[in-house]
């Protein structure tokens, strides 16, 4: 049994080679622009859009809800690379039950690519949120001494990324695989409509973990503003104490 679609070599030539992986993934990023224009070819503000317009809407407001449910800022900056994370995995995974199409997702080239595509994000909003030099100096807290541990923790978490979304589609696979082989009449169809619904929660998670990076690196450092302003409404600081008393 063929576990992972890297197996499936499609088409050979002097080396190079046009395996399963390859094609699903050009299938769901053409699924993915082919809807898109559809969908938004014909947008209108009236009072009755139609169900296509309806649905994308429901698919933005809610996407948008969690990013700022997570990062309590304003969610356009983001908006964009989180849906397109989720909307590739979501497709990805429910084209599974396809017949003959095997899920990009379920190879670990795939996850690890999406997981470096969130290495990478990462850094990119933390730059851009708080500065070069302040977003290096995350990776020096509390101490300089963390700063191997900082570095291996950014790695090993996007390891995790990409081993927990390939996991969960491999088992669901191999499970699939193993039911078929024992009772091929109804279990596969109860396991293909499992297989729909945690495909749509792994798509989910790993849209909010990626989040969750993002949101932790472009974060500032815990009362660091009121520290630098000497201190607040409700907390003066000794100099603001010391002048009010000399009014008084």
């Amino acid at each position: 049994m063929r576990i992972s679609p890297d197996q499936t070599v499609l088409w050979e030539w002097h080396g190079l080679t046009l395996n399963a992986t390859i094609v699903g993934t050009w299938v769901v990023m053409a699924i993915l622009v082919i809807g898109s224009w559809l969908v938004t070819r014909r947008l209108t503000s009236t009072e009755r859009p139609s169900h296509w317009q309806t649905l994308l809407e429901v698919i933005v407001e809610g996407a948008a809800s969690q990013i700022r449910d997570v990062t309590e800022e304003d969610a356009r900056r983001y908006l964009p690379f989180i849906a397109t994370l989720f909307l590739f995995i979501l497709v990805a995974n429910l084209m599974d039950v396809v017949p003959g199409f095997e899920t990009p997702t379920g190879s670990l080239s795939t996850t690890t690519a999406l997981a470096i595509c969130v290495l990478v994000a990462v850094p990119i909003f933390g730059i851009a949120d708080r500065g070069f030099g302040a977003y290096l100096k995350r990776y020096l807290e509390p101490t300089i001494f963390m700063l191997p541990f900082n570095v291996i923790g950014e790695f090993s978490r996007t390891l995790a990324l990409a081993v927990r979304l390939y996991g969960n589609v491999m088992s669901g696979t191999v499970i699939a695989g193993i039911l078929i082989a024992l009772t091929p009449l109804f279990f596969p169809v109860v396991m293909q409509l499992f297989g729909l619904l945690t495909g749509a929660i792994q798509a989910y998670i790993f849209a909010i973990l990626a989040m969750v990076y993002i949101a932790s690196a472009t974060r500032s450092h815990p009362g660091g503003e009121a520290e630098a302003g000497g201190g607040t409404a409700e907390h003066p600081s000794a100099s603001d104490e010391q002048g009010a008393s000399r009014h008084g």
